[in-house]
């Protein structure tokens, strides 16, 4: 099966051979492109070789691409799943995971640790109030770093020899450009992508557990399950 993923064109992934693991092709396709901010970057590098704080959590692999080279030294870091741990690891850093794949059980992960922590939080402009004030909540201290920005590229995404359709994220969905197809297998990494698609009107068939191998596991679920209607990979 060929499967169209979507993908910042800057993100760098090993989503293929994760998904040949699996018995499938896969291509990336761009709904979003990022811009970066290099002064915050800059910022945020300088506060954390100066040991400004006491845990890092990179919410994505990109910030951990562009962040990790530059460290001298780190804190407790955490990787909100394996991708973004081997980026990292790329650069010499050990991150833990989370046991889930979203950043709203942060929190509970650190348990009691995070009161009185200063936590340091490189992402997307992309707001999450929830997070925020959860670790708050906890007794913790924040200092969120928007180290990029997301704008949709507007460009159609080229779907026509996908067998299926899979996003990333609930911004990708909605900033997507494309056409539904019957035969197109409509494919959510999480349950968050799962009901900003259905807000769409677009039910996914798949729904992952936020991971791209955990997703994949369900896919072929999926397929077993429903072999009499399993689409083929288009010649």
């Amino acid at each position: 099966m060929l499967i169209a993923i979507t993908r910042l064109k800057e993100k760098s992934t090993d989503d293929r051979a994760r998904c040949e693991e699996f018995g499938h092709h896969c291509v990336p396709v761009s709904p979003l492109a990022a811009r970066i901010n290099q002064d915050a970057i800059s910022r945020f590098v300088m506060d954390t070789n100066q040991c400004v704080f006491d845990c890092i959590f990179f919410t994505s692999a990109l910030p951990a691409r562009l962040i990790g080279p530059l460290l001298s030294s780190w804190p407790r870091v955490i990787a909100i799943g394996p991708q973004t741990r081997r980026e990292l690891k790329n650069f010499g850093i050990d991150a833990e995971v989370l046991d889930s794949f979203y950043s709203r059980d942060f929190v509970h992960y650190l348990g009691d640790w995070i009161s009185g922590k200063h936590i340091g939080i490189p992402r997307a402009d992309v707001p999450n109030p929830d997070l925020l004030s959860s670790i708050e909540a906890a007794g913790g201290r924040v200092t969120e770093v928007r180290c990029y920005s997301l704008f949709p590229t507007r460009e159609p995404l080229h779907l026509e020899n996908a067998d299926a359709l899979l996003f990333t994220s609930a911004m990708s969905y909605r900033e997507a450009v494309w056409e539904m197809r019957s035969d197109l297998l409509l494919v959510a990494i999480g349950e968050v992508t799962a009901e900003a698609m259905k807000r769409g009107n677009h039910h996914p068939d798949v729904v992952g557990d936020g991971s791209l191998e955990g997703t994949l596991v369900a896919l072929n679920r999926f397929l077993d399950e429903n072999a009499g209607a399993a689409l083929t990979k288009r010649k």
